[in-house]
């Protein structure tokens, strides 16, 4: 799988209408706060042109697309650090998540309530990112609480890790998220809400709206956070997704959109995570697969089997670009354009892999 990705934002922005969107899930999306409840999940497959070309060319018995995890995630309120808003169980969901999308909303509606009484980007994505860093301090302070009786022990690794959360604990009483303190570090072992990489998403009612005052600030705001930034009219593209597949392109060549809220999404989700897509193609099957970017050889081995890891022998490296010029493997192999490569080959994007491997 790809990633999972939380949805989050205050109540009525916009958050199961997205993910309705992105998934044509159904979620509930009525005008009032607590719709959503327990977390709405749904997994999408990633659209991806290359891995439609290598099923053109290989001809393979099954083609099987890499996916993406939604989870939409129940609105949080002010107090949710402490409970309001049932704010403890719906903070415990997003810890489960690899990246966070913050939906804010962008737009004026008088058929829509807010839960604040108004729309003002700025307050609201405050009010989301302060919940969040109480949530932190208060799991940061307790493991620090923890870790000063059994640090008197001697045990060097979670000295650093002491080290590393009185520095994160600094960071967040001046209000600045664990992302940047090296929270992202030791997310494994205290698995902190602000440490993950977040993107924050303007909901406007309109995608001729992308560059009203609203959005502007939301831009702002995620070039501050060093965060990721996207404009999306969720319930536009809601609507999109429930027309015929066929039909959804032509209508949204007519509104003047490029791509799809789901293409948009997974890439920026993408580059956020910093993740990258090789493939697999073979007579049974091409096969797109996600890794990080930086990964060896021996790595991306070990996503298709653990196994792969302990036998690895070599990789037979050919690029997207090469195999399709070439007409395929064959090809590719009389041109001269595989490449032999050890377990620390760094996997490119779009490289079409065969791994060779102890039985």
């Amino acid at each position: 799988m790809g990633f999972n990705c939380g949805i989050i934002g205050l109540p009525n922005v916009g958050k199961s209408t997205l993910f309705n969107a992105l998934t044509s899930a159904g979620a509930s999306a009525s005008n009032f706060p607590f719709c959503t409840v327990d977390p709405n999940v749904g997994r999408v497959p990633v659209p991806d042109e290359r891995l439609d070309k290598l099923t053109e060319l290989v001809k393979p018995k099954q083609t099987v697309q890499t996916s993406v995890e939604f989870v939409d995630i129940a609105g949080l309120v002010e107090g949710a650090s402490k409970g309001e808003g049932l704010g403890n169980r719906f903070l415990s969901h997003i810890r489960e998540v690899d990246a966070v999308a913050h939906i804010v909303r962008c737009f004026e509606s008088e058929n829509i309530s807010h839960v604040m009484g108004s729309v003002n980007p700025l307050r609201d994505m405050g009010i989301i990112e302060s919940e969040l860093m109480l949530a932190d301090l208060d799991s940061a302070e307790k493991k620090i609480y923890s870790l000063k009786k059994s640090v008197k022990g001697g045990n060097k690794e979670e000295a650093a890790l002491l080290e590393k959360l009185e520095q994160i604990v600094k960071g967040l009483d001046d209000m600045v998220p664990a992302s940047e303190t090296g929270g992202a570090e030791i997310i494994k072992d205290v698995p902190l809400l602000t440490a993950r990489p977040v993107m924050f998403v303007a909901n406007v009612s309109d995608p001729s709206e992308v560059e009203n005052d609203y959005v502007k600030s939301v831009r702002e705001y995620a070039d501050k956070r060093k965060a990721g930034f996207l404009v999306i009219a969720a319930e536009m593209e809601a609507e999109i997704a429930q027309l015929p597949p066929d039909e959804r392109d032509d209508y949204r060549r007519e509104l003047g959109l490029a791509e799809s809220g789901l293409d948009s999404f997974i890439r920026n989700g993408y580059g956020l995570l910093n993740q990258i897509t090789f493939f697999t193609a073979g007579p049974k099957e091409a096969k797109a697969w996600t890794v990080q970017d930086g990964s060896t050889a021996v790595e991306a081995a070990g996503t298709i089997h653990t196994d792969f890891i302990k036998g690895f022998i070599r990789a037979e490296i050919i690029s997207y670009e090469d195999y399709m010029a070439c007409g395929g493997e064959h090809g590719a192999k009389d041109k001269g354009k595989m490449r032999l490569e050890g377990k620390d080959y760094i996997v490119q994007d779009g490289d079409v892999i065969y791994f060779r491997v102890n039985a």
